[in-house]
């Protein structure tokens, strides 16, 4: 049954997926020169802030791929959202939750590689940068994966205890 309520938990876990796609990651500001390192789902890239705050020119550090968190972002999208439509085989769907947590443990870790030692070195090389929203869209992803695999797993529950009694 499709209207289920984690059907809503994975549903919300696509969107928060999504938004990792979107938003950006890390960030790490220089205050002496202005310039900014941003890591996103899909490159790594510096600018020099404006005297508004806004991005200016391109900075000294070369732009880098960062491609590994956008198609780690997308695997577990598809999953949630082929996962929704497996109602009828739980068993499917939770083996398919336990790929999507591994998945998004990769995500998190593939993002915290790029924050700490890929981009940590490359402006103020002693500080370690702030944290922006679309790090911690997969943190509320894997809560939310948590949650529509313990429904899940109750309907099976349940499920196997009605064919008990017949």
């Amino acid at each position: 049954m499709i209207q289920r309520i984690q059907t809503v938990f994975l549903a919300l876990l696509a969107i928060a997926m999504i938004c990792v796609l979107f938003l950006p990651l890390w960030s790490k500001t220089d205050p002496t020169t202005g310039e900014e390192v941003v890591l996103t789902a899909w490159n790594m890239k510096s600018y020099f802030l404006t005297e508004q705050g806004e991005p200016g020119e391109v900075g000294s550090v070369p732009q880098r791929g960062t491609i590994a968190i956008g198609m780690l972002a997308i695997a577990a999208i598809v999953i949630a959202v082929y996962e929704i439509f497996q109602y009828k085989s739980r068993l499917n769907q939770m083996k398919l939750g336990l790929l999507n947590t591994l998945i998004l443990m990769a995500t998190l870790i593939t993002m915290l590689y790029y924050a700490y030692f890929v981009g940590g070195d490359l402006v103020l090389p002693g500080e370690k940068g702030t944290f922006e929203a679309g790090f911690f869209m997969p943190l509320l992803a894997l809560v939310l994966n948590s949650l529509a695999n313990r429904f899940i797993k109750r309907d099976e529950d349940l499920v196997r205890s009605v064919d008990r009694l017949r």
